[in-house]
């Protein structure tokens, strides 16, 4: 291969003409790109509908607007995304994230009304180690019946989907638990340095658990039980105790989203809270890049699924839509990324590759 020259006649290094090609190429074949494209025209077409859409103002220190909101709704999702991944990359699934949450917050709010100073900050921590102890718990019990009994992921995190509601409705003896608790109220409208306390707990678990898969082997084991569970267990990989692992990481994480979703409104409603919040959980997975058969899987994409999410609820209100409709509009969504990340499409967004030139035998004369 030959370094061809400019214009100038400095020589050009082989291959960089196809530099940005290649670049775009792999723009291209990035599964986080079109709901990066679906999320800029949502918030344009929301910037258009509503003029102080895009706008944030500063008040009493404090970040205040329609983009803080998407962020302080989106940390909700993100948190029961991150635990919904890692399940995921093991080939596995939860269905139950969205039932803990409403037993987490019921635990946590009937400490709080039975305590004798439910302001107490030692109080709120206590209600909220209480309401993550049940999450561990919970995910420990996922995790048991997974690894341990051999059931199916799906039928396995059925049991508490659907028992989990009895269950806090148990806790919080059929009643919705309300109390008055400032400490509490603020871990979901609270501000840390002017940023929505939401944001900033799901950042620290972003970060942390971005951390704990990237920097160590965890992240290797789990995309190599998701790829083949027997292979990696006679590699010398503990397949069952690192998918234990993350169920508990799971509920752990679905038991914090449910104390972050309630503590504005502090009031436990075991009917309505995480109802449904699993599917919005593996709509992220999925907006996220990440395949639901195992594997390899992406955190950084969570991100932008759970804002996108967000942003499309935020949508249906601005355009003024029936809210009955927003399933509807996140199917559409959905069924759109899909399509445009779709292996077929993939491959004919790719640029042919420029043949190799042959070089011709030189004949010499005799």
């Amino acid at each position: 291969m030959t370094s061809t020259t400019t214009q100038s006649g400095t020589p050009r290094p082989p291959g960089a003409s196809g530099r940005p090609a290649a670049l775009l190429q792999r723009v291209s074949q990035h599964g986080v790109l079109w709901p990066v494209l679906a999320l800029v025209v949502l918030l344009l077409a929301c910037g258009l509908k509503s003029p102080g859409f895009l706008e944030v103002v500063v008040r009493d220190g404090n970040l205040y607007g329609q983009l803080i909101d998407l962020l302080r709704n989106s940390a909700t999702p993100l948190l029961l995304a991150l635990g919904m991944c890692l399940v995921i990359a093991t080939g596995g699934i939860d269905l139950s994230v969205g039932a803990v949450m409403a037993i987490s917050l019921a635990v946590s709010l009937t400490y709080l009304d039975g305590a004798a100073d439910p302001t107490s900050p030692a109080t709120v921590v206590t209600a909220v180690l209480l309401g993550l102890a049940l999450g561990v718990v919970i995910g420990a019990f996922n995790g048991f019946v997974v690894t341990a009994l051999g059931i199916q992921p799906f039928i396995a995190t059925m049991i508490l989907m659907v028992a989990g509601r009895g269950i806090a409705m148990l806790i919080t003896q059929g009643q919705i638990t309300t109390v008055t608790s400032a400490p509490f109220k603020s871990l979901g409208s609270g501000f840390v340095l002017g940023v929505p306390m939401p944001v900033v707990i799901a950042a620290v678990v972003f970060v942390v658990l971005v951390l704990l898969v990237r920097r160590t082997a965890l992240g290797m084991f789990l995309e190599s039980i998701g790829v083949n569970g027997e292979a990696s267990r006679l590699a010398g990989v503990k397949a069952r105790s690192t998918t234990w692992t993350v169920y508990v990481l799971a509920g752990v994480l679905a038991a914090l989203a449910g104390i972050v979703y309630g503590a504005p409104t502090m009031a436990a409603d075991a009917n309505n809270i995480g109802l449904l919040k699993e599917l919005d959980a593996i709509m992220v997975v999925v907006l996220g890049g990440t395949r639901l058969d195992g594997g390899r899987f992406h955190l950084g994409g969570l991100v932008v699924g759970a804002l996108l999410l967000s942003t499309l609820e935020r949508a249906v209100i601005i355009f003024e839509l029936p809210s009955q409709t927003t399933p509807l509009f996140k199917a559409v969504v959905l069924i759109a990324v899909c399509v445009a990340a779709s292996p077929y499409l993939r491959s004919r967004l790719r640029t042919p590759r420029p043949r190799a030139r042959v070089a011709k035998p030189v004949e010499v004369a005799a």
